[in-house]
């Protein structure tokens, strides 16, 4: 008795350990993958605007590629919240979703595979995964390039999941023989029963896919019959929608009507399947049903379903649309104007910190656009130097607390970020985005000064003679070019301008000195005052400062690029290697730049 009781505890350990390393693989694979593929899945997401079909398409490979319904449609969820993507859209890539998961129990269903030749046994992944699995440990113990890397987390990770699959299938095999275990099975044969078993199933493990397996591996017992494992696969499908439904939660309604989108499609699914299937077999009697289901049959099934509720729904998904907002419905503010900065915070969905590549694609977005609105800032000041207007300066003010906003959230959600485990370019990437908002914020902070000091003029009504004035003209299209190319530099990544702005940092030193030359030469032929003299300094200072910002970020994106992050060390090894180069180049912006 007690060797009996031994055994069992041992199966139903070797069965949780099987578990576990199952979920684990899943985990390892998915993240692989995520890593491999970068922010190209958020791109192509975002790309979609219109044509359901293509939609379905495109939910299914993206999904067939991270092995994550759930994570496909929390990613919708996001991006519906943040106003990335409409609700008509997110509709036909969470049916795609429920596609490309079935891939999952497709390739589980290999270990089915009867011994053969050689080349037929190479096809089962108990054969070919040890393979992957050295080669995979050897990639991450001995290559150090990311992309290598991600590549054998991928291989690490099917190797992994399908060691735990076969240890499941072996640890229940013996279930067979246990008759309290096949009465059991017979309870989940009444389909209501069977479907909330499989929900509720699936809703702990957050998974489908795992709990599809599960199945799959008890299928090595004999004893589930397709009677049994179509409710739980039924049931599997509501269960998933649990993951998106809690990611949902305090998001803005449109968001919360994509997660309900994913429920209703699947609940409506279920019912019409049932009903066709169970309907058919009273009037046909389908032989099979009771037959012993087999791993390939599962995911037959699997496929089966989501297919069929697919091709049924997705003609109507206007309909599931209307039932989503008759559900969460719409009130008088959803239709209020939302500035354009907060619509851009909200794309810092905390739901992409799952997916590391997806949040830097979406900070890098966010922070081009903080870079805009602080180079705007810069040109709205300047541009006051001869067409003065208050609402300009108050636009000048409010831009610049449009820039700190941006530096807020960007600094706090960057800062969670870096506890990510992120890939080494990114994580570069990271350090820049954080250096590079403060110089943004500083940028836009310079342009209120600037602007400040034209109000003061128009309130005093005092303005600079008019070869200041030519001067300042000057001077201003030097730093315009300046911060074009700074942006050319950090938003397009165009290193080659990074010459072009050290030599125009170069020259607005020079300019600001000259300016300041004939500044007090005028002073003491009277033409100027002292206090015109003290607003014209805190311009010139403005604008230098303006330009120091403007190299900070020019050279940090190129230390990017080259894989170096000292600051001073690159200047000096820059300088050094092409100094004819920069020389060259500030030669011809003193003539283009000459001071009339």
């Amino acid at each position: 008795m007690k060797r009996e009781v031994g055994k069992d505890l041992f199966s139903i350990l070797k069965m949780l350990g099987g578990l576990a390393l199952f979920l684990y693989g899943m985990h390892v694979l998915g993240e692989g993958l995520s890593k491999a593929s970068g922010g190209r899945m958020e791109q192509i997401l975002e790309r979609l605007t219109s044509g359901r079909l293509r939609a379905v398409f495109l939910g299914a490979a993206v999904t067939a590629v991270i092995q994550s319904s759930s994570a496909t449609t929390v990613m919708v969820v996001g991006f519906v919240n943040s106003g990335i993507m409409k609700l008509s859209s997110a509709i036909g890539i969470i049916m795609g979703a429920n596609i490309g998961t079935t891939v999952t129990s497709w390739l589980l269903s290999l270990s089915g595979i009867e011994e053969g030749n050689f080349l037929v046994q190479m096809l089962k992944p108990s054969s070919f995964s040890p393979i992957l699995a050295i080669i995979g440990v050897m990639l991450l113990l001995f290559s150090k390039k990311d992309s290598r890397r991600n590549i054998a987390m991928i291989f690490v990770g099917f190797a992994v999941l399908m060691f735990g699959m076969d240890t499941m299938s072996g640890a229940v095999k013996p279930l067979a023989d246990v008759p309290e275990f096949a009465n059991l099975l017979l309870v989940f044969q009444n389909p209501f029963l069977g479907i909330l078993a499989g929900a509720l199933l699936t809703a702990i493990l957050q998974s489908s896919s795992a709990s599809v397996g599960i199945l799959q591996a008890l299928c090595a017992t004999g004893s589930v019959s397709y009677a049994t494992a179509f409710p739980i696969i039924l049931g599997q499908n509501i269960g998933t929608c649990v993951t998106a439904l809690l990611s949902s939660v305090g998001t803005a309604k449109n968001a919360r009507r994509a997660a309900i989108v994913h429920l209703y499609f699947n609940l409506i699914g279920t019912a019409a399947f049932m009903a066709v299937f169970y309907g058919l077999h009273g009037i046909v009697d389908f032989p099979f049903i009771d037959w012993p289901a087999a791993p390939y049959g599962i995911a037959i099934a699997h496929s089966a379903f989501n297919i069929f509720a697919t091709c049924l729904l997705l003609p109507f998904s206007d309909l599931l649309e209307r039932l989503a907002y008759l559900t969460i419905k719409e009130d008088a503010s959803e239709h209020a104007a939302v500035r354009y900065v907060e619509e851009d915070i909200r794309t810092l969905d905390v739901r992409f910190m799952n997916n590391p590549a997806v949040a830097m694609e979406q900070c890098r977005k966010v922070t081009a656009h903080m870079a805009d609105a602080a180079a705007d800032a810069c040109r709205r000041a300047a541009g006051l130097l001869h067409s003065y207007a208050e609402e300009e300066v108050d636009k000048v003010r409010q831009m610049e607390e449009d820039v700190d906003r941006y530096e807020d959230v960007l600094g706090t959600y960057l800062l969670k970020l870096s506890g990510r485990e992120l890939s080494e370019r990114d994580s570069r990437t990271l350090t820049l985005y954080l250096h590079s908002i403060g110089d943004l914020e500083r940028i836009s902070d310079h342009a209120v000064s600037i602007a400040e000091a034209y109000r003061e003029m128009a309130d005093k009504k005092m303005t600079f003679s008019n070869k200041a004035q030519e001067e300042l003209t000057v001077f201003t299209r030097a730093i315009e070019r300046i911060l074009s190319l700074s942006l050319e530099v950090f938003v397009r990544e165009e290193g080659a301008y990074v010459y072009e702005v050290e030599a125009l940092q170069s020259l607005v030193d020079r300019l600001a000195a000259e300016v300041k030359k004939r500044h007090i030469k005028r002073l003491r032929k009277g033409k100027c005052t002292i206090e015109l003299g003290f607003l014209l300094s805190d311009i010139l200072t403005a604008y230098e400062r303006i330009t120091a910002h403007c190299a900070h970020i020019a050279v940090r994106m190129v230390q990017v690029q080259e894989d170096s992050l000292e600051m001073h060390g690159y200047s000096e090894e820059l300088e050094e290697r092409d100094r004819e180069r920069i020389h060259l180049l500030y030669e011809g912006l003193v003539q283009e730049f000459a001071l009339p």
